[in-house]
């Protein structure tokens, strides 16, 4: 009697996920709460939700790029924006981040955990490999601290979690060793909120998001190589408006899983039936040889004799701007 039961629950819960993507959540007056919301993907997707009259909490560590953000948003249709200064990776500030959002506004409906950082380098061009502890604290445990202190009131407003982990999650890249290593960073974020999805069940709702190559800081040169040098490669780069907006839409849509661009999800297929060939393809195109840096990689090559880069990646891609704090 008890499997029978099991199994017409699970009978309904699949049939309320289909159902759930057919229609659209109304977000307009619900609070969503973006971690790293100061540029790249965190900043459009406070645009896209501010014109779906989303009220919007904007956490990051750049204060005066959040309230740029904050005023952008208002005139897109947001009506109140909370900005708070905070590292996710300090467990007091996700904890602050939380009571404020419920102080101002009495409720919590979407966590947008997006905060990331990223480091490009070989293994063995690393001198102190503790100096990258600090991305496991941004990636993983930030988004531990910020989806514990808010799991009561997503529960009690059945809300949804938004997570942001990274394509690298299953397509692990040279020169990313320490940003997509196996169990660690984006990976382990990944597992992390898979395994919450059995935990919170049908209460709170779960998005999680593996992006391709999207326009950020890290194609815009503020993460570079040790040598201080950008990665360039033959992966054309999406916009992060375009990344956001459906992010969005699938979020309200109830969907599970999101990967931008669209066409990114093969590479999921390339390394786990031709895994081979994928190694001996970025062993080709990326690695050079002992003392050699990236600038001699055979895409960086490629990139820069055919000028491909210009239909590659956006424009802003390489145009940082040195005043932005």
């Amino acid at each position: 009697m008890k499997k029978r039961e099991e199994i017409e629950f699970g009978n309904k819960m699949f049939f309320l996920s289909i159902l759930g993507t057919l229609f659209s959540e109304d977000i307009a007056g619900k609070v969503v709460v973006i971690t790293g919301a100061s540029s790249g993907i965190g900043e459009s997707l406070a645009y896209e939700y501010a014109e779906r009259g989303a009220c919007l909490v904007l956490a990051a560590r750049r204060e005066r790029s959040l309230h740029e953000v904050a005023e952008t948003a208002r005139d897109l249709g947001s009506p109140d924006v909370l900005v708070i200064r905070a590292d996710v990776s300090k467990v007091e500030d996700c904890r602050r981040v939380v009571d404020q959002t419920m102080n101002h506004f009495g409720r919590m409906d979407h966590l947008v955990n997006n905060a990331g950082v990223a480091s490009v380098a070989m293994l063995e061009e690393v001198d102190d490999v503790t100096d990258f502890r600090a991305i496991m604290d941004v990636n993983f445990w930030g988004c531990v601290y910020m989806t514990r202190f808010a799991v009561p009131y997503l529960r009690h407003s059945r809300g949804r979690i938004i997570a942001l982990s990274s394509s690298a999650s299953w397509l692990p890249a040279p020169r990313m060793s320490f940003y997509n290593v196996t169990q660690a960073s984006k990976a382990a974020m990944a597992q992390f909120f898979e395994t919450l999805r059995v935990e919170f069940g049908p209460d709170i709702g779960i998005t999680l998001v593996t992006p391709g190559f999207i326009e950020s800081e890290l194609t815009q040169g503020k993460y570079l190589t040790k040598g201080g040098r950008l990665e360039v490669s033959l992966v054309p780069i999406q916009r992060a408006a375009k990344c956001a907006k459906a992010i969005v839409r699938s979020a309200i849509r109830g969907e599970r899983y999101v990967t931008e661009p669209r066409w990114f999800r093969v590479t999921y297929l390339w390394k786990m039936f031709w895994p081979e060939m994928l190694e001996w393809v970025y062993r080709i195109m990326y690695i050079t040889s002992p003392g050699d840096d990236s600038s001699e990689a055979l895409s960086k090559k490629l990139v820069d004799y055919t000028g491909a880069k210009s239909l590659l990646y956006p424009e802003s891609v390489f145009v940082a701007d040195p005043k932005r704090d």
